[in-house]
């Protein structure tokens, strides 16, 4: 079974410590909820990015909305 990433990933509002402390702990929420629906924990791990990967400009409140997210990255293994 392939490793799962779940990254976390904040807006530029704040400071980036704190920021980094959110995407985390986004992340590790994300994957308390997934060891809920069954999937295994050693598949799975949680990464805090917080600001450093936005994909929105920052100066709109739609663009802030965006960067705040969850992301899913899934390593392939070949067999």
């Amino acid at each position: 079974d392939a490793p799962i990433y779940v990254e976390g990933h904040t807006d530029s509002a704040g400071l980036a410590e704190t920021n980094l402390v959110l995407s985390l702990s986004r992340a590790e929420a994300v994957v308390d909820a997934l060891i809920d629906y069954g999937i295994g924990p050693e598949r799975l791990y949680a990464v805090g990015y917080g600001a450093s990967l936005p994909i929105a400009p920052n100066d709109t409140a739609a663009g802030r909305a965006q960067n705040r997210r969850i992301v899913f990255a899934f390593e392939d293994i070949a067999r």
